[in-house]
């Protein structure tokens, strides 16, 4: 894996370890754009804190945020990141998974 593409999974690795900004991304999934005012109605976490996590988020490529209107952001989900890092686990997979298999046809031996 391209040592930029490394960097960017562990930025998303990093973003996912706290789970009120899995929260929030799961909230922006399933909900669509949102400001931060509207993702602390709906969810159990300070406007505050939100933005905080929003700002790590950002900075990790998982949402992008856009102007509206009243100089109101909006917050969306961008995937791109995601991907990236499920390569990465794919081929952490593909690596393990060969020698797993030859220790387990070993071990039954």
């Amino acid at each position: 894996m391209p040592p930029d593409n490394e960097a960017i999974a562990e930025q998303v690795f990093v973003a996912l370890a706290d789970p009120s900004r899995r929260a929030i991304l799961a909230t922006l999934a399933s909900r669509g754009p949102a400001t931060a005012t509207d993702l602390a109605g709906w969810l159990p976490i300070t406007r505050q804190a939100i933005a905080k996590h929003l700002a790590l988020l950002t900075e990790a490529g998982l949402v992008t945020a856009e102007p509206g209107e009243r100089r109101r952001v909006r917050y969306r989900v961008h995937s791109a990141p995601m991907q990236v890092a499920q390569q990465f686990l794919a081929a952490l997979a593909r690596d393990w998974d060969g020698p797993l298999a030859a220790l387990k046809d070993h071990l039954n031996r």
